[in-house]
């Protein structure tokens, strides 16, 4: 699945980015400390937008592409923002034959908002995930890290407004 680039404008402070050029200047003369890095910043900055990349590979004097192809080929790292809440609907077989897809939907529609997106607030981020282990409890969702099991699409509204702060 490919992932998605933030729309989302950038807006990373000056202590982010000092914080990740230490990081680049304590290992910009080892190339294969690259993954570590853009660990770090993705600490920092919460994911990786162009402009995070773009800062890794001219202070690593790697190519931008490089940088791009390793964010977009392994998945702990994000290209989009995620929100104070992200709520992640498992799609693996178990829950999505007992709904879990017309969970996502209803959610995506509640919040405005598609797979690996984040509402203009900041507030909530949607992800799809392929299985969390929590199998017997299908369809499971999480929020940040609360499970919420054995759902129906009835059971969206009132687990968002837990989160209307």
């Amino acid at each position: 699945m490919k992932k998605k680039i933030s729309t989302l404008p950038f807006n990373g402070t000056a202590e982010q980015e000092a914080q990740l050029k230490e990081v680049i200047a304590a290992n910009r003369h080892d190339p294969s400390r690259l993954m570590g890095v853009m660990h770090e910043a993705q600490n920092i900055y919460g994911y990786l937008p162009l402009e995070v990349q773009t800062m890794i590979a001219d202070g690593m004097n790697v190519p931008l592409e490089k940088v791009y192809g390793v964010a977009t080929f392994y998945a702990q790292f994000s290209l989009t923002p995620k929100g104070k809440y992200n709520i992640s609907v498992c799609l693996g077989t178990a829950c999505y034959v007992k709904g879990s897809g017309d969970i996502f939907d209803r959610l995506s529609e509640r919040l405005g908002i598609g797979a690996d997106e984040c509402t203009a607030d900041g507030k909530f981020s949607l992800t799809a995930c392929r299985c969390i282990g929590a199998c017997g409890l299908a369809p499971v969702l999480t929020v940040n890290d609360e499970v919420y099991g054995r759902l129906t699409v009835d059971d969206v509204d009132d687990i968002l407004a837990k989160y209307a702060d």
